[in-house]
């Protein structure tokens, strides 16, 4: 009997184990869906972004262009000089002003500047694909953020890198993100969603940052498989 007793907890762990798995996959497979769903997203090869930060009173242009698992350039221009962070294969650098803590020179970025950039060339975010990427994602449970009943999802990237992610349990799109980035915690919140060629992007992204308060970027114009040439992610000579 006590043989009989010990099998039946163990099958029903292993289902309820399968349960929870299924559980998490049907939600990921929602969210994709809701984004556009996979061929869609795996059809689209590059990206060019162009935005506007606003941050202590000022309205920053943003121009990010990504080839998509390959290479991403972010540049803005901030009171005349230029921010520019690049990600190239294995190789990422910036060039920062003076004004910002930087030389104004090309710098190669630390490996672990690199190791948590790695995640722009994934523009569509650690859920999609999330399997053949080496991650996993854990149910953390239903939960509410703010009047809204959202899917807590805790995602460990191939890489280590841990975030949580908190998708919206009517739209299935991601409403905030938290992950530490250079030994803080950080915090995103994802809204106002469009529709660019049948997939869905956030319009607006907030987030808070220690030094320069709260910042907030709105999208302006999203262009899709359109041509980048690929010299602007060669760091240049100083």
């Amino acid at each position: 009997m006590k043989t009989n007793r010990i099998l039946a907890t163990t099958l029903a762990l292993f289902v309820s184990i399968g349960a929870f798995a299924q559980t998490v996959d049907e939600i990921v497979d929602k969210h994709v869906a809701a984004m556009g769903g996979l061929d869609k997203l795996n059809s689209v090869k590059s990206i060019v972004r162009e935005q506007s930060l606003s941050v202590q009173g000022m309205e920053i242009p943003v121009k990010t262009m990504t080839v998509v698992g390959k290479s991403m350039r972010s540049e803005s221009q901030v009171m005349g000089n230029s921010m520019i962070t690049v990600v190239d294969g294995t190789t990422g650098w910036t060039v920062r002003p003076a004004m910002m803590g930087g030389t104004g020179d090309p710098q190669d970025m630390t490996a672990e500047e690199m190791k948590q950039s790695l995640s722009q060339l994934d523009p569509f975010g650690a859920l999609v694909n999330y399997k053949d990427k080496g991650a996993k994602v854990e149910l953390v449970g239903k939960e509410k953020s703010g009047k809204t009943d959202v899917y807590h999802l805790k995602v460990t990237t191939k890489e280590g890198q841990v975030m949580d992610q908190y998708l919206d349990a009517t739209t299935y799109l991601v409403s905030k993100v938290k992950a530490t980035m250079n030994g803080q915690e950080g915090e995103i919140a994802f809204s106002d969603y469009k529709d660019v060629e049948g997939i869905k992007f956030a319009n607006t992204m907030e987030m808070e940052n220690p030094q320069a308060g709260s910042l907030t970027f709105t999208t302006n114009k999203i262009t899709l498989n359109g041509p980048i040439d690929e010299k602007v992610f060669k760091k240049p000579a100083k």
